[in-house]
């Protein structure tokens, strides 16, 4: 239950505004730029570290198996945070868990920039899974919240928000090769700026009471199954998603042999087509239906990366990744807004699940192209994810839950 105790607040500010119901509207808003910013930072955080990987890469001397093996990290993460996360976002709010894990993310995504062997970059990659994965469920939450304070879907619009940040976060890392900035200090510019955001915006974040039920429940109980097959579309959506974050700069350097700063085209181009498709996506679905836009999204997808396999060069490639880009753009916000609206399990805890298993595959995908790249080629990983396009729209067909 959210009690924001708008009451007080309009009563003093009201002769300000026009109407009562404008200054509402201005608080409002406000709120939901503040959560917005959040988002922003996240993805700002992560699309940073992605820019650097192939220059980390390099640096470190690391073959792609060993890599995939220390990416594996992230994943592992998450997994050791993933059964207390929704737990401390419930006893705690999420509102100081989102404070509290982006400030660790800031300072993890840091430590990454002072790594000089492969065991440091690991240690540096696990607590940026953890507290990854902390942000991640804390500020979906937030999301969940302020959709119920404007009665209408908006969770594309902020997960925009995280693409847009991943875009401008690209051309960041182009302007750092350019000038030859270290990652170290990359990292810290990066991390001094989301700083900022989270400093002007904290204290919009809502500070909402869960309810929960009081009948006792078993440590580990099943599972809604719709939750579960809309936790697997996620995570064959973000499997796809984290390759593009991880490898499209590995891809365009070692396959297409994209010349200097052009090695991140592939990415940025990727980033912009996401970010635009997640702010027109609500419109897209309230004409054309959730089904149809997931169904033709995953179609998209193996597209994308299989045009990438049979045609590596730069200009068809580029425009792969773009149709990769919008593909993934709308399928997660719709999973988390329909997971939402689950008319069994309370918003907090069907998002917990749905996300939980959907950033297994953003972050278990990327380490597993690794090895089969080892094995057979970084071509033939790009089309063994290209499948999971194709799964996507099949299983969207499957669900009664999706409409």
């Amino acid at each position: 239950m959210i009690d924001l105790n708008f009451i007080s607040r309009f009563k003093t500010k009201a002769k300000y505004k026009k109407t009562y119901k404008d200054a509402k509207l201005s608080y409002l808003n406000r709120i939901r730029w503040a959560v917005s910013m959040f988002y922003f930072g996240m993805g700002l955080c992560f699309a940073t570290w992605a820019s650097r990987i192939p220059d980390i890469k390099t640096e470190l001397h690391l073959g792609s198996g060993e890599l995939g093996t220390i990416l594996f990290a992230i994943p592992l993460g998450q997994l050791i945070i993933m059964p207390f996360s929704g737990k401390l976002v419930t006893r705690f709010g999420s509102h100081r868990i989102l404070v509290f894990a982006l400030l660790f993310y800031v300072l993890s995504l840091s430590s990454l920039g002072l790594a000089v062997a492969s065991w440091q970059l690991s240690l540096g990659l696990l607590f940026f899974g953890i507290f990854g994965n902390l942000s991640n469920i804390a500020v979906n939450t937030q999301g969940v919240y302020t959709e119920e304070l404007f009665k209408k879907t908006i969770m594309s619009s902020f997960h925009g928000m995280w693409s847009l940040a991943g875009f401008i976060g690209a051309v960041v890392g182009i302007g750092m090769l350019a000038l030859e900035l270290t990652p170290l200090i990359h990292f810290m510019i990066v991390g001094g700026i989301v700083l900022l955001l989270m400093i002007f915006n904290y204290k919009l974040l809502i500070k909402a009471k869960e309810t929960i039920k009081t009948e006792k429940k078993k440590l580990f109980s099943k599972p809604d199954s719709a939750l579960i097959w809309l936790g697997i579309i996620g995570f064959c959506c973000m499997a796809s998603e984290g390759v593009m974050f991880d490898w499209s700069g590995v891809y365009f350097k070692d396959v297409i042999k994209a010349p200097g700063p052009l090695v991140i085209l592939g990415y940025t181009s990727f980033m912009i087509m996401m970010a635009g498709g997640r702010f027109f996506g609500d419109g897209l679905i309230h004409k054309f239906g959730r089904k149809t836009v997931m169904q033709i999204s995953g179609i998209m997808i193996s597209a994308g990366l299989f045009t990438s396999v049979f045609f590596p060069f730069l200009i068809p490639s580029t425009i792969a990744f773009m149709f990769v880009g919008l593909g993934v753009s709308t399928i997660v916000p719709t999973i988390y807004s329909i997971a939402g609206k689950n008319p069994t399990v309370p918003p907090g805890e069907a998002l917990t699940i749905v996300s939980s298993v959907s950033f297994l595959g953003f972050l278990m995908g990327p380490p597993v192209i690794g090895y089969i790249a080892e094995l057979f080629g970084l071509r033939f990983s790009f089309a063994f994810i290209g499948v999971f396009g194709v799964l996507i729209a099949f299983m969207v067909s499957r669900i009664k839950a999706i409409q």
